[in-house]
């Protein structure tokens, strides 16, 4: 039996998340009915987290099994054949056999984009603001979350996670262009909603809403009714993962 890494970008408008779900539409789904096809067997893919309803990843990774070795470069072709156009299949990696897709993961990184002046162009993937914000204050507030581990307070109600903690190494907003920003945050794992729940959270900061020492109180609160509001899916990506390179076997 062979392991391999999958990866993969997706547009996530058109779907219920990564995850399998009864009666709805999944990027998981989508990927193993294509694999399943082309390898004659039902295979299932392990995915290295989950995206919501409507968030996109630039980079996804999933591992699968399979009886025979693969000409991966073959393979990708033949799956970016049949997927449809919101999926492509960047490139499949084979690896150790214990490696997981999921819990090798060293680090994710996600990106929220934003834009204060109104275009159709990019409305499906950026959030349009209309206030002003005080980016060096939120930049400052984002370097505050790199000073805590628990981040119950962005973490979903009635969420069941056996821990809340997290080690964030970067929460930073850059200018993009003239009227366009992103929010660029890396950790070791995220809670489900954290990212959309922060961001909202510093848009609160950005707006004067919170100050600095507001802003420590909520992280302390543990309590997600004293965030932000979470902020709208279409403009978040799941930017990059990263893996330990002992991981990955010479094709």
């Amino acid at each position: 039996m062979a392991r391999y890494f999958i990866f993969l970008a997706y547009n996530g408008a058109a779907y219920h998340g990564w995850q399998v779900q009864p009666n709805a539409d999944s990027v998981q789904s989508r990927l193993q009915d294509a694999l399943s096809i082309l390898l004659r067997e039902r295979t299932e893919v392990v995915g290295a987290g989950r995206t919501d309803t409507g968030v996109h990843a630039s980079m996804m990774v999933a591992h699968f099994d399979c009886q025979q070795p693969l000409d991966c470069a073959q393979l990708t072709f033949k799956l970016n054949r049949i997927l449809p156009h919101d999926i492509a299949v960047d490139c499949v990696k084979p690896v150790v056999p214990d490696a997981h897709a999921r819990f090798c993961a060293t680090s994710r990184t996600y990106h929220y984009y934003i834009h204060t002046h109104k275009n159709p162009f990019i409305h499906q993937s950026s959030l349009y603001v209309h206030y002003k914000l005080d980016f060096n204050l939120m930049n400052e507030a984002g370097k505050i979350l790199t000073s805590y581990t628990d981040f119950a307070a962005f973490c979903k109600s009635h969420t069941d996670v056996k821990t809340t903690l997290c080690k964030v190494t970067q929460a930073e907003w850059f200018k993009v262009d003239e009227d366009r920003y992103k929010f660029v945050i890396t950790a070791d794992r995220f809670l489900r909603n954290m990212v959309r729940a922060v961001v909202g959270t510093l848009i609160d900061v950005g707006r004067g809403r919170v100050t600095l020492d507001e802003f420590h109180r909520i992280i302390n609160g543990h309590s997600r009714s004293l965030a932000g509001e979470s902020m709208p899916a279409h403009a978040l990506f799941l930017h990059d993962i990263t893996y330990p390179e002992c991981l990955f076997l010479k094709e």
